[in-house]
């Protein structure tokens, strides 16, 4: 079974509410704070995509910098919360 990747889906949603569709600039490990990507509320909706389209809760501890600091620490934190709600 091969393993299953958030990361376009993330990336297309960046770029289309984020980005006005100009995904030039963004590699999977581009910092999206650091860049001016998303702020504060880009996070929030962010969260809310990623939980309706993965339906998951995503809890207020797990709103760290770490979990949602570019494109892959956001695959890697998906890939973790639903490895663990499905075992």
């Amino acid at each position: 079974m091969s393993e299953i990747k958030y990361s376009e889906l993330i990336r297309s949603f960046i770029v289309d509410n984020f980005l006005f569709g100009d995904d030039s600039q963004l590699k999977f490990d581009t910092p999206l704070f650091e860049k001016g990507i998303i702020d504060s509320t880009g996070v929030l909706e962010l969260v809310s995509f990623i939980e309706e389209n993965y339906k998951i809760t995503i809890q207020d501890d797990e709103l760290v910098q770490d979990n949602f600091s570019s494109i892959n620490s956001i695959e890697n934190f998906l890939q973790n919360k639903l490895n663990h709600q499905n075992s």
